[in-house]
C-alpha cells in the first residue's frame, strides 16, 4: 500500500524485532507479531526503527526483516524506520525497503553531522528524490539533539519531501505550532505515549507507539476516544497502562519492553548489544506490573 497524507490515520505500532537464543532474527515470531498488531486494529506497523533495534542489524538483516513484515501485513502499511546518521546509508536503506514492498519510510533527522534548518530541508528534499517511497520525518530531539522547526516542516511539506512525521517530544507548544503550520498538509503522528491522547485532540492523526507492541487494542481504543473529542475518557482509559509505560522507559527501549513481553506470555527474545536486559531493580518492577496485568486480563 502506498501512503499519502490523507490515508495515514490511527495506530502504527513501532514493533520490536524478535530474536532467537543465539540473537539471530526469529522470523516466525516476527510475522506472528505483525499479524497480532493488524488483527488488533492497528493501521500499520513500523519495524526496524529505534524499538526494532535498527543500529544492531546489518543492512541485509534489515532488508530481510522488512520483507518478512510486508509478507505478514498482506497489503497493510509497513513503514520501516531509517535511523542511519548519513545520507548515503539512509538512501541505501530506503531503496532496500522499497525493493521488498515497504509502503513508505520513517527517516530520522541527520544527527551526527547536524545542519541548519535549511540544510535539513534540503536533506529531505534530496532524500525523497533518491528514494521512491513516501517519507515521514522522524523527529526525536532527546535522542538526536536536532529539532526541526514548524516553519521548516511546513516548507518540507510544500517541497513534497514528506507526507507525515512522527513527533517525539514533550514540547506541547511547539507541537501546536507544527499542527498550525503543517497539519493540513501532512499527517502528524504522536510518538509519546503519555501525550498521545492530548496530541490527537490537538490535531495528530494517530501515533507511532512502542508499547502498542504488547497492547495494541488499548491504544486503538484510546485513539478512537481522543479522535471523537472525548479526551477525558481517553485519558481515563489510558490509566490502565500508564504505570507500565513509565516502567518500560526507565531504561533504553526496547530492553524493558522485550522483558515485559516475556513476563506476560509473549516472548520475543532479548536485545543485541549495546543494549542489555533491564537491571534487577527495573526487572522487579516489570514482574510486579506483569502480575497485575495478567490478573486484570489487560490486553
Amino acid at each position: 500500500m502506498t501512503l499519502s497524507a490523507d490515508s495515514i490515520r490511527g495506530l502504527y505500532t513501532a514493533i520490536v524485532t524478535p530474536l532467537k537464543s543465539d540473537k539471530s532474527v526469529d522470523f516466525d515470531a516476527l510475522r506472528k507479531l505483525v499479524r497480532y498488531q493488524l488483527d488488533s486494529g492497528a493501521s500499520g506497523v513500523v519495524p526496524i526503527g529505534g524499538t526494532g533495534e535498527y543500529p544492531a542489524f546489518s543492512r541485509s538483516e534489515r532488508k530481510a526483516i522488512v520483507e518478512a513484515c510486508v509478507e505478514a501485513a498482506k497489503g497493510k502499511p509497513v513503514i520501516p524506520g531509517v535511523v542511519s546518521p548519513g545520507f548515503q546509508d539512509a538512501v541505501e536503506a530506503g531503496k532496500d525497503f522499497a525493493s521488498v514492498g515497504a509502503s513508505g519510510v520513517m527517516t530520522v533527522t541527520p544527527y551526527y553531522a547536524t545542519g541548519t534548518q535549511e540544510a535539513i530541508r534540503s536533506y529531505f528534499k534530496a532524500y525523497r528524490q533518491e528514494v521512491d517511497l513516501p517519507v515521514l520525518l522522524y523527529q526525536i530531539p532527546y535522542r538526536t539533539n536536532v529539532s526541526v522547526s514548524a516553519d521548516t516542516i511546513a516548507g518540507m511539506a510544500e517541497d513534497g519531501s514528506i507526507v507525515g512525521m512522527k513527533y517525539s517530544s514533550y514540547d506541547v507548544p511547539e507541537f501546536i505550532k507544527t499542527v498550525k503550520a503543517a497539519g493540513d498538509k501532512i499527517a502528524i503522528l504522536s510518538g509519546e505515549e503519555p501525550l498521545f491522547a492530548t496530541h490527537v485532540s490537538l490535531g495528530a492523526r494517530g501515533g507511532v507507539l512502542a508499547s502498542a507492541t504488547i497492547y495494541p487494542k488499548v491504544w486503538v481504543e484510546i485513539f478512537e476516544l481522543a479522535a471523537q473529542g472525548k479526551l477525558r475518557d481517553a485519558l481515563s482509559h489510558q490509566e490502565s497502562v500508564n504505570s507500565i509505560v513509565q516502567t518500560l522507559f526507565l531504561e533504553t527501549n526496547p530492553g524493558p519492553l522485550k522483558k515485559y513481553m516475556e513476563l506476560v506470555g509473549m516472548p520475543v527474545g532479548s536485545v543485541r548489544l549495546p543494549l542489555q536486559d533491564p537491571s534487577e531493580a527495573t526487572l522487579a518492577k516489570l514482574q510486579n506490573l506483569a502480575k497485575q496485568a495478567l490478573s486484570a486480563k489487560l490486553a
